[in-house]
């Protein structure tokens, strides 16, 4: 059963929330912040706790519709195919799901409390989306395609911030574009497995109401927004310049960018190209943060 209910999480899906509170810390870190403190450790909890939690609420609700039954699944998308294998646990599941969602609220509240109630709208949004995703924002195109960014984006990497140092910079709103960029397309990508099945229970993303081509076209261009906005943060003075380092994340994305170009009308990425996109998503950021500690 415990085994079961851990698959439901994902857990090789939270590298990236690690990936992404590493770049917040490493910016805190030039503020003031402590990294051996407890804001820290508190910080890299609840983020792993709301991905979590996405995860595992995601599960339920397609084991709930049938969703998971009619997907192909991959190493990337389909579902972890835990409650298939045992439905019984799909209550247990929500609990747990639930649980996880309280785990986030509780350490949220304590971090209000401890740096102010700046912080608060930024939580309270997050848990929005954690909530929300796939019961109602899933139904919505647009919504659907910038949620998964602006989760770990700027919500994250804001909040992040603050809970660490107590105030907001004008550095982190643009740093927090490029995850905002990257998980959007993480994401994306990883709906083209599952564009049939999720039509047929009523989702209705970027995928379904433009088609394949205008969501490439989309990818494409959050890529390259990705990739000007690490140029621009250290042409402008606002990283430093070891911050480039971020610049071999981009490595994967050449290969994943002339593999997309070279796929026939209509059909899906393969493995290969999916995994691409997954490395892009963890390299960026984490050599980002190695960057901004060496500097």
């Amino acid at each position: 059963m415990i085994r079961t209910l851990l698959r439901t999480s994902r857990p090789p899906f939270l590298l990236l929330p690690l990936a992404i509170v590493a770049l917040s810390l490493a910016l805190a870190c030039r503020y003031g912040a402590d990294w051996s403190a407890l804001p820290s450790w508190l910080v890299l909890a609840g983020a792993l706790a709301a991905h979590a939690a996405v995860n595992v609420l995601n599960e339920v609700y397609d084991a709930r519709s049938g969703l998971d039954e009619r997907t192909q699944r991959t190493p990337f998308s389909g579902g972890s195919g835990a409650l298939q294998e045992q439905p019984q646990l799909v209550y247990a599941a929500h609990c747990l799901g639930l649980a996880l969602v309280a785990l986030v609220s509780a350490i949220g509240l304590y971090l209000v409390w401890l740096r102010g109630w700046g912080l608060l709208p930024i939580g309270l949004a997050g848990l929005l989306v954690v909530m929300a995703y796939t019961p109602k924002i899933t139904s919505s195109p647009w919504f659907c395609l910038i949620a998964p960014g602006l989760g770990f984006g700027p919500l994250m990497m804001l909040g992040s911030h603050f809970a660490l140092t107590g105030e907001y910079s004008l550095t982190m709103p643009v740093c927090s574009l490029i995850p905002f960029f990257l998980v959007n397309n993480l994401l994306l990508l990883n709906q083209f497995p599952d564009l049939e099945a999720d039509r047929s229970i009523g989702r209705n993303n970027i995928l379904i109401a433009k088609g394949p081509a205008t969501a490439l076209r989309v990818f494409h261009s959050f890529q390259l927004g990705a990739f000007l906005t690490l140029l621009f943060l250290v042409l402008g003075s606002w990283l430093p310049a070891t911050a480039l380092l971020g610049m071999a994340g981009f490595i994967p994305a050449l290969a994943l960018y002339r593999g997309l170009k070279k796929m026939p009308p209509g059909s899906v990425p393969d493995n290969r190209l999916v995994a691409l996109n997954v490395q892009v998503n963890l390299l960026v950021p984490s050599c980002m943060a190695l960057g901004v500690v060496l500097a």
